[in-house]
């Protein structure tokens, strides 16, 4: 299999060195069982690249467990992990097998793994040397054949600088070590992935594909992309998603992506540039024309937002009903979780928890 099959195969979409050279190298590992240990900041997708060597492995028939450890709470992270034994704690009603079992004979793929507590840590190394663990109150060993595979975004060497992850594991996991770049060094690729995501968003919903003008593609490019691959994506489903005219152009995507300008001048465009005076207009007249578009689009949802409420007020009795509180909460998470274009780190911001609490409530809600 060439590397352009490779991606054709597993939806890895670019064609930059960066990504070739990665995809080259996750072709050799997928055939051994060797440990491996994926890098890349948030939204590059570590979960897609730990798919395809998985999928391209001996164990491809078998099954791919993807565990994100920063989401479990870490007093069930071991049971969910391991498994548990009818009656070992408050509430395990009957046995239940855990991660390891349900991966036997496949991958297991832990996502975050710098997250995860160091208690189960210990238990984690003994389990991937020994491949035998202990179910929660088991008094017997439980041998299992899996392979793993660890993300994180976080440098591991520097969490075991600070005594916040086992040296020991650490070693173990990192045997071959895959560094995704982000989208910012890879911006070959980004006009390839805006029409790939383009193209599947407007095929799911039965709409027509919008035609994307030069200086579109131009914002996309010399935009940062802090939440990298997954931040362009939603970026492109809310762009099209949100146009009436069939044309995608630089205003479309203004509102949309986060400022990077202290300049008082420069400050409503995306990105810090060296421009022209032309240019410099041109994109201030877009940002004063959105402006206008945007005040206008707001009064009238504000007037037809008016109008359902007297019509409301006309039809309905007065009701005394009181919104149950985890409907409440879900509903604010949602909210928090659209405005900040799915960024979980922002979004617990607004909400004003902990980012693993609102892992932990996504889940809670199917969100």
């Amino acid at each position: 299999m060439t590397i352009e099959q490779f991606k054709k195969e597993f939806g890895i979409i670019g064609r930059s060195k960066e990504l070739n050279d990665l995809v080259d190298i996750s072709m050799q590992v997928a055939k051994s069982d060797i440990t491996v240990l994926i890098y890349g900041e948030s939204g590059t997708g570590k979960e897609i690249i730990a798919k395809a060597i998985h999928g391209y492995s001996s164990r491809a028939n078998q099954p791919m467990i993807s565990v994100n450890c920063g989401a479990i709470p870490e007093g069930i992270l071991e049971s969910e992990l391991f498994g548990h034994k009818k009656g070992s704690f408050t509430g395990a009603l009957e046995n239940r097998k855990g991660y390891f079992e349900i991966a036997d004979g496949g991958t297991l793929f832990l996502d975050e793994i710098a997250e995860m507590p160091l208690t189960t840590q210990v238990k984690l190394l003994r389990a991937i040397e020994s491949k035998e663990f202990m179910r929660l109150g088991a008094e017997t060993v439980t041998r299992v054949d899996v392979r793993i595979i660890a993300a994180t975004n976080k440098d591991l060497q520097h969490e075991v600088d600070k005594g916040r992850f086992r040296e020991d594991l650490f070693f173990r996991l990192k045997a071959v070590t895959l560094n995704i770049p982000p989208l910012r060094k890879r911006r070959n690729d980004i006009v390839l992935l805006t029409n790939y995501f383009a193209e599947n968003y407007c095929e799911a919903n039965g709409m027509k594909m919008p035609v994307f003008t030069e200086d579109a593609y131009k914002v996309l490019m010399e935009y940062n992309w802090p939440g990298n691959i997954r931040e362009l994506k939603n970026t492109i489903e809310t762009a099209i998603a949100l146009n009436r005219s069939g044309i995608i152009d630089p205003v479309t995507f203004y509102p949309l992506l986060k400022t990077e300008i202290d300049d008082d001048v420069q400050r409503n465009l995306p990105v810090q540039l060296k421009k022209s005076a032309d240019e410099l207009d041109r994109e201030l007249l877009y940002r004063a024309l959105f402006e206008i578009k945007k005040d206008l689009i707001e009064l009238k949802d504000l007037i037809n937002e008016r109008n359902n409420e007297i019509a409301e007020l006309h039809n309905q009795p007065p009701s005394n009903k009181i919104e149950p509180l985890d409907k409440i909460e879900k509903e604010a998470i949602k909210k928090a979780l659209e405005r900040t274009m799915w960024n979980k780190r922002n979004a617990a911001k607004l909400l004003n928890i902990s980012e693993r609490t609102l892992y932990r409530k996504i889940k809670e809600y199917d969100l």
